[in-house]
């Protein structure tokens, strides 16, 4: 409204200019009429000074204005000038509607910063920014408690109170994840983002303490460990037990002493060799559980090299495409982009997908058209992915999540070490292994590195 009657205002100024200057260009045909050519004169002068400041006063409110958006400056106000007229008055109080809305906001931005930062310092989560040159933005108090540092300004100053985090807080990459123990009571698990704020790039790490999660993981764990030892042990232990117990009631009863020796009927003969067959046999399938149980406590550290993905997979198809076509299996290998390279123990890798490869082709015995696909990729994250799909029965819901136990099987002969080992392989790789199933429609192992 303020600048409508400014507009309205300076176009009337304009109007009685014209007016004037028309009256003194009409007086200028008539002689003698000097006194009405002076006064009209003199009033024109007026009105272009008039003009001139009402225009000059606008222009300075409009700097004084523009300025404090420019500073956020929204303490100073317009007064209502009664010097230049109504006009003045409503712009003055356009201006200060305006001010009053940015003194507004900025108090509400305030209280959100305020806010914000007070459940950033009282959160249960560590956080910590820094730039490239490692001078911190922000550390809340979380941080400093797992940090052990109340005062710091540049993560440097960590290096002589903990080396070993502050490589960590330096080399975590954006979107990656790692973990450090720093005390019997404290694992500090980090995940870091990167962000732009004005122009700058900082990283943001969060730190938590998952100690009380890794011990409670680690019970479960050996929970489920001792549950499958304790059932494999039993159902060996138990029937040699028993067996050996029946043996020696066959020597009691039928073993008799005739001319100074000892006789045995036959059937009783065969009673003893099945027995002793049996016991055999259950030793030697203890013997080996224990050499599984071994293999997956001795697995050798990873010797990193740069792998060609296509190289390896190439090498893979060698090794099963003949045994693939005579069992009918569509196995199909694609690569995005095909000079994809990973950091890893190629042995190793090779093992984990030969073993999976395997696994897919022993439950698509019974499938009408099988098909099974390797293929490698980037994710989202420019991550590099390996999925094993293949259209088997799948894995069901309930089995999903105990598939990577130590000793758990879904298989009739199998040792259930196999996936166990091959996700114990991918955590030496700093990686994961994890599975997507359908029933009756797919089953997709992914190995993320």
């Amino acid at each position: 409204m303020g600048f409508n009657n400014f507009r309205i205002s300076l176009i009337f100024r304009v109007i009685l200019l014209f007016l004037s200057t028309y009256l003194f260009i009409n007086l200028l045909s008539f002689d003698g009429r000097y006194v009405s050519l002076i006064i009209i004169g003199g009033i024109i002068l007026f009105q272009l000074f008039d003009i001139i400041r009402f225009v000059d006063k606008t222009n300075r409110k409009l700097t004084r204005f523009l300025e404090s958006i420019k500073y956020s400056d929204f303490s100073s106000g317009f007064a209502y000038d009664n010097k230049l007229g109504w006009s003045f008055r409503e712009l003055n109080k356009s201006f200060n509607e305006v001010l009053d809305a940015f003194r507004q906001a900025r108090a509400e931005k305030e209280e959100h910063l305020n806010y914000l930062h007070t459940i950033v310092q009282h959160v249960s989560t560590g956080l910590i920014s820094f730039d490239a040159e490692g001078n911190i933005g922000l550390i809340n108090n979380t941080a400093k408690r797992f940090l052990q540092a109340p005062q710091i300004h540049n993560i440097a100053e960590l290096k002589p109170i903990n080396p070993e985090i502050f490589r960590q807080l330096f080399d975590l990459k954006p979107g990656h994840k790692a973990l450090v123990r720093k005390s019997s009571d404290v694992s500090l698990a980090m995940h870091a983002t990167e962000l732009r704020l004005r122009g700058n790039t900082f990283k943001l790490v969060a730190l938590q303490n998952i100690e009380a999660e890794l011990q409670q993981k680690e019970i479960e764990a050996w929970q489920n460990l001792t549950r499958v030892l304790r059932h494999e042990i039993m159902n060996s232990i138990t029937p040699i037990a028993s067996l050996t117990e029946t043996l020696n009631q066959i020597l009691q009863e039928d073993l008799e002493r005739k001319n100074g020796g000892f006789f045995i009927e036959k059937e009783s003969i065969d009673d003893l060799s099945d027995g002793l067959i049996t016991i055999e046999n259950r030793s030697k399938g203890l013997i080996r559980f224990v050499d599984a149980y071994r293999d997956y406590t001795s697995i050798p550290k990873p010797k990193f090299t740069i792998v060609p993905i296509k190289k390896m997979f190439n090498h893979i198809n060698n090794l099963l495409r003949a045994e693939m076509e005579s069992l009918g299996i569509e196995f199909t290998l694609s690569l995005t982009p095909e000079n994809l390279e990973i950091t890893a123990d190629r042995e190793l890798i090779e093992m984990v997908l030969i073993n999976l490869i395997k696994n897919a082709r022993e439950a698509m015995i019974d499938i009408t058209e099988p098909r099974l696909e390797l293929r490698g990729r980037l994710d989202s994250e420019l991550r590099v992915i390996i999925e094993v799909k293949d259209n088997g029965p799948g894995i069901i819901p309930e089995a999903l999540n105990r598939i990577f136990i130590p000793f758990y099987t879904t298989k009739k002969n199998g040792s259930g070490i196999g996936l166990a080992l091959s996700r114990q392989i991918m955590q030496l790789h700093n990686g994961s292994l994890y599975v997507k199933s359908e029933p009756d429609i797919y089953t997709i192992f992914t190995l993320q590195f």
